[in-house]
């Protein structure tokens, strides 16, 4: 659909875009990423709802678990409202001061779900390399300041994005790649120089994403090492066993956001649903897929998901009969 050019509501509005050619099929195209949003809201919370009900999951782990749903669901609903407005009512048009919000919010909570994997490592790392010193080592206090101290470092980084992006005169054309706000693509659309957000962005990804993958390897290197010193091979297949769920977040985490990136870079002649698609993969995978893989492969999370459907199927019973 085109756009018409208006001065006044170009200085203050940009464009969101869903699939181009397709819109007269957003009505189906909904169908699925609704599926998809309710599937990450209701998983996310009952992981959420496990944890805080059931005392015996009151452990470093869990906690750090509860702080990836967190993350996720704050993901997930950051882009809720666009995705789904431009598909069911084709509202499109989005202020700077919403637009640039989003921005922060999506862009912070990815940060946070970096920092929050890393301290999944060291959780991991403590358990299987320093057993003994664990309970000592991630105290319930220690924990917090943990998180505290990933939703900050991540807050503070992210924030002078917004300012950067508000000196910029932009080029007429204030249409969006995505369905959402995300800071590379509001950047190319500026028509002054935009070496300092280039330059920025680059050194956050690094100081964020580049050292939390890093110290992640670390981790495991650490791990792999002290776990091939065990003798009994039963023992050490226990060991392994409990980070599988987390190597499986690391990899949806880090995975779509190495591929996206490399599309951007480099995928310039790929077709434009390439593109799109990969976003939505990086924004919508982690937190659709965390809570089936820590339902599925963490035996304590599993067993209380079941039951609590034995319970409420037995309440439906009862009041049956």
């Amino acid at each position: 659909m085109a756009i018409p050019y208006n001065s006044s509501l170009q200085k203050s509005t940009f464009f969101l875009t869903g699939f181009q050619g397709l819109e007269e099929f957003h009505g189906w195209i909904s169908i699925p990423f609704c599926s998809i949003y309710l599937t990450v809201i209701l998983g996310n919370l009952t992981v959420l709802h496990i944890i805080r009900t059931d005392a015996t999951l009151h452990q470093p782990m869990y906690y750090f678990l509860a702080m990836l749903a967190l993350t996720d669901l704050g993901l997930c609903l950051s882009t809720l409202p666009t995705v789904l407005g431009i598909f069911w009512f084709d509202a499109r048009e989005i202020g700077l001061p919403a637009c640039f919000t989003q921005l922060f919010f999506i862009h912070t909570l990815s940060l946070v779900e970096s920092s929050v994997l890393l301290s999944m490592s060291i959780d991991r790392y403590v358990a299987i390399c320093n057993p003994l010193r664990y309970s000592s080592v991630l105290t319930p206090v220690r924990i917090i300041k943990i998180g505290l101290s990933s939703v900050l470092r991540s807050a503070l980084l992210i924030l002078p994005l917004p300012f950067l992006l508000k000196r910029f005169q932009y080029c007429p054309s204030h249409v969006l790649a995505h369905a959402y706000c995300l800071h590379l693509e509001i950047m190319k659309l500026a028509c002054s120089s935009i070496i300092v957000n280039h330059i920025y962005g680059l050194f956050v990804v690094a100081c964020t994403v580049g050292v939390d993958s890093l110290l992640i390897f670390l981790s495991y290197a650490l791990i792999l090492r002290t776990v091939l010193s065990i003798a009994s091979h039963q023992e050490r297949l226990r060991a392994l066993n409990t980070c599988i769920s987390h190597i499986c977040a690391v990899l949806l985490f880090y995975i779509p956001m190495i591929g996206l990136s490399l599309v951007h870079r480099f995928g310039e002649h790929l077709p434009r649903i390439v593109h799109l698609l990969m976003s939505y993969v990086y924004l919508l995978v982690p937190p659709l897929m965390n809570p089936i893989v820590y339902s599925i492969k963490t035996k304590q999370i599993r067993q209380r998901i079941v039951k609590k459907f034995e319970f409420v199927q037995s309440l439906r019973c009862f009041q049956k009969d």
